[in-house]
């Protein structure tokens, strides 16, 4: 119901109807020519995620043991006793925990819902099909999904950024942030996490925030505050991106207030405003709070271990070899410097764009999982893509500045970002193959080593095996990850 409602995605229409530049026309089909790396493998945190809508769907309700044993991924001990249980904790209303968003679920199933009646009609039919969700048709359409997903919220973020900068910086500072950073991990080899989902609706609300920001009417807080909703379902540490409408609003009440006639009609207005916007975000982040209720007792249980609010890890979660933002992802450097230049361009958005880094990073540093345990780099700050896509790109054209050509800059900063780029598929085929660990902090001299020695002499034939044998691929690395599992100490 969200994705068709009239104000915002009507306005996505149009922009999408609009005709297409050189640069769009090259994200498109970049988009298309990289779908084949889709690889529609359930594991991990993903077999959580993907639980609500799959449970739901084929045996209406939330009660995960099917989705724990029956997986294609081993997510718990596959034993069961007599009653049907396994070997694991349940909550008060004895259900198995699922402490992951249910956001994800909620953008897989307009796709997985009418497959689903396909698949169901085909086997009434007499045809031989699976229809417990975890059969190919199943996996590949909601991998597909979130490819889908994550390159709409780069699309939009791209929209974003040529609002501020020359066309040309938007596209590279997208295409760097798309491919020098986590997210072809969790867009194409790890469909199942909610990362790419959250690109998506975060883009979306920052997109919509910015261009409804100067007169926005009553029924578009109440369209942002859906859409903000949303964003909190798929992923719950994107309430940091709610300070963009709350900074707003608060310098609104402060210019009201201080205007040399107060006119008590525009407090009035924009108090009302504010009071729609957070019943529609209420509305929308229902389904989190009727899930937590079923499954933990009370709506207000996520089910996420407390967080240590005075003792952060203040540079660990930047610059340890254990999955640091900027260690692993260089290119978020310049992405935040450009941040703090964008006060040139638009000192409300810089501000509220860095206000929202502060908190999530806050956030994270707070968490005793800040590392994201088995992650490729910092995957908790992906959600701040769209920003980092404007402040990358607003970087690139302050440097452009300090050239006499424009190809001369365009060269340099075409080289800089192709660099980031190479290093970072090299990084994470390192990554996925086990030649740095998962988990834990990894040795730079041997990932440095590995990048110009290894790499280059592995990557043809794993790459001819991930095309033509994938399945047998797949099954190696996961064999070798459970072996790492048990084996630790």
């Amino acid at each position: 119901m969200l994705l068709a409602t009239p104000a915002w995605y009507r306005a996505l229409q149009t922009e999408a109807h609009m005709k297409l530049t050189g640069f769009q026309k090259a994200l498109l089909i970049i988009f298309v020519v990289t779908l084949p790396l889709v690889n529609p493998l359930l594991r991990g945190d993903g077999v959580a995620y993907y639980a609500y809508v799959r449970s739901i769907l084929v045996q209406h309700h939330l009660r995960f043991e099917n989705d724990w044993i029956n997986s294609p991924w081993p997510y718990v001990d596959r034993t069961v006793d007599a009653e049907g249980r396994i070997p694991a904790e349940y909550t008060e209303t004895g259900h198995l925990p699922n402490r992951y968003s249910v956001g994800p679920s909620m953008l897989w199933a307009p796709f997985l819902v009418p497959l689903h009646l396909v698949m169901v009609a085909l086997g009434k039919a007499g045809a031989s099909v699976r229809t417990d969700g975890f059969s190919k048709p199943y996996l590949t359409t909601a991998a597909l999904a979130t490819a889908f997903y994550g390159f709409i919220g780069l699309w939009v973020s791209f929209s974003l950024a040529r609002r501020y900068v020359a066309e040309r910086w938007a596209f590279m500072a997208t295409l760097g942030m798309w491919f020098a950073s986590g997210l072809p991990v969790y867009m194409y080899f790890n469909p199942f996490y909610s990362h790419a989902h959250s690109v998506f609706a975060a883009g979306i609300f920052l997109w919509y925030w910015n261009r409804t920001r100067r007169r926005r009417s009553l029924v578009q807080w109440g369209m942002l505050g859906l859409v903000a909703g949303l964003m909190l379902d798929v992923y719950y540490l994107n309430i940091s991106l709610l300070l963009l409408p709350l900074l707003e609003s608060a310098n609104q009440y402060v210019q009201a207030w201080r205007a040399p006639v107060r006119d008590g009609g525009v407090l009035r207005r924009l108090f009302l405003a504010n009071t729609i916007f957070c019943g529609a975000t209420l509305v929308a982040f229902l389904p989190t709070l009727i899930t937590r209720q079923i499954i933990y007792g009370s709506p207000f249980n996520l089910g996420y271990e407390p967080s240590s609010w005075t003792h952060p890890a203040i540079w660990q979660p930047l610059l340890s070899s254990n999955h640091g933002l900027l260690s692993w992802t260089p290119i978020v450097l310049p992405a935040l410097v450009g941040m703090f230049l964008l006060r040139r361009y638009d000192r409300e958005l810089a501000v509220s764009s860095l206000a929202a880094f502060v908190a999530m990073y806050y956030v994270v540093a707070c968490h005793p999982a800040w590392h994201g345990t088995s992650s490729f780099g910092n995957r908790f700050f992906l959600s701040l893509t769209p920003l980092f896509i404007l402040g990358l790109a607003v970087c690139l054209q302050e440097i452009s500045r300090w050239f006499s050509r424009s190809r001369d800059a365009i060269a340099v900063a075409a080289f800089a970002t192709s660099a980031l780029i190479l290093w970072n598929l090299a990084f994470i085929f390192q990554w996925g193959t086990g030649l740095v660990p998962h988990v834990g902090p990894i040795s730079w001299r041997q990932t440095a080593y590995n990048q110009v020695m290894v790499v280059p002499a592995r990557a043809g034939s794993a790459l001819k095996a991930y095309f033509t044998n994938r399945s047998g691929m797949m099954k190696r690395i996961e064999q070798e990850d459970l072996d790492r599992v048990h084996n630790a100490p």
